[in-house]
């Protein structure tokens, strides 16, 4: 059972269709000793950012992560020393005191593949990156940051 957290992933079905609500955390500079005290062990989806010279957040990398939680897997990608992929290892050196993160809690893996889904899909149609649960006909989502923001 999750933690009492506000960010999560609410899901609905109506008429064969999947509806989420993706409440995100709010914005936090990476740095891998505040993630260890803030950020819960749990499952979820995570994303990272990069600040660029001109203030605006580049979205660098989406993630899920089941076993071993979100804790862990946001230190690994906000630590150079532990970062294996070149790409987001470049943007590490680069930008490290310019990277930012926010994550959603689940407790279900269907819905975590139908949100992940959704994002590759609006992100890079057609890529086929990831899968869904293929419990819907159509996934809808809905994001919610706690700046108030909403996107759908």
């Amino acid at each position: 059972m999750l933690p009492p957290v506000e960010y999560q992933i609410e899901a609905a079905e109506h008429r064969g269709d999947g509806y989420f609500s993706v409440t995100w955390s709010p914005f936090a500079k990476a740095d891998k000793y505040e993630i260890a005290t803030k950020v819960p062990a749990v499952g979820g989806i995570a994303e990272l950012y990069y600040m660029d010279r001109e203030g605006k957040l580049n979205l660098f990398c989406l993630q899920r992560s089941w076993y071993g939680g979100l804790r862990a897997m946001l230190r690994e990608r906000c630590d150079p020393t532990l970062e294996k992929d070149p790409y987001r290892l470049a943007i590490l050196v680069k930008w490290g005191e310019r990277v930012y993160y926010r994550y959603t809690c689940t407790e279900s893996a269907a819905a975590m593949a139908d949100v992940m889904y959704f994002f590759m899909e609006t992100y890079s149609p057609g890529s086929k990156a990831c899968e869904h649960s293929g419990r819907y006909g159509r996934i809808f989502v809905k994001e919610n940051d706690t700046g108030k923001l909403t996107t759908t």
